[in-house]
């Protein structure tokens, strides 16, 4: 009977071109592997690996559901999705932080008090909002949180939303739209996550490889 391939859910873009790194140098098999592709599903099964490209909101759902073993995603995604998985680990790379930032103009008006801005401004414009949603309770506000999908640097620009809650790396961005960071929520950088079922099932085999790839991401960040 043949071994099932352990599968690996890979993200598209930027993390995933790190990943496929991270991949080589743990020594599993790499070769025309590109998150950049067309090809979605790469198989070697002389190694008994396959990894499937998904983009990278897919990667937690993927892994959940076992339609793959591992996963490799950024922890703002995870902690976004609220998948059911096992977090195994912190690869390092991958750095971006969310944040909680507001118009320069509002920021010196609230005189650069987080309380007095939250007093006036109830309103916040994000593309994570269980992130936002779970950061608000945690300081015991009540906001109304809308959604988006992009630019949300546009927000306060129009009038939708005084505050937004945003990942960033540089924050350039903010800058660019004469937004200041007035919170800083938390960091993130690329987790490797598994399957619950597959994990325990095939704790022997994927340990293993799991071992490696923390192996390999030591010193990366």
């Amino acid at each position: 009977m043949a071994e099932i391939l352990i599968t690996i859910a890979l993200p598209k873009g930027k993390l995933g071109g790190e990943a496929v790194e991270l991949l080589a140098r743990a020594g599993l098999p790499v070769e025309g592997v590109d998150t950049e592709s067309r090809q979605l599903v790469f198989c070697f099964p002389e190694d008994f690996l396959r990894y499937i490209i998904c983009r990278p909101t897919d990667v937690p759902t993927y892994v959940e559901y076992g339609a793959a073993d591992l996963g490799i995603v950024g922890k703002d995604t995870l902690v976004e999705s609220g998948a059911d998985v096992f977090e195994l680990a912190d690869l390092g790379f991958g750095y971006c932080r969310f944040v909680l930032a507001v118009p320069r103009i509002k920021w010196e008006e609230a005189g650069r008090s987080l309380e007095t801005l939250l007093s006036l401004s109830r309103r916040v414009a994000t593309k994570f909002p269980r992130v936002a949603a779970n950061f608000f309770a945690g300081l015991g506000q009540q906001v109304e949180i809308i959604k988006l999908h992009g630019n949300i640097e546009l927000a306060p620009q129009v009038g939708l939303a005084d505050l937004i809650v945003d990942i960033v790396s540089t924050g350039r961005t903010l800058k660019e739209n004469d937004l200041v960071e007035v919170a800083s929520i938390f960091p993130a950088t690329a987790r490797l996550i598994a399957n619950r079922v597959s994990y325990r099932i095939r704790h022997k085999e994927l340990h293993s490889l799991v071992e490696r790839l923390r192996k390999a991401s030591e010193g990366l960040g």
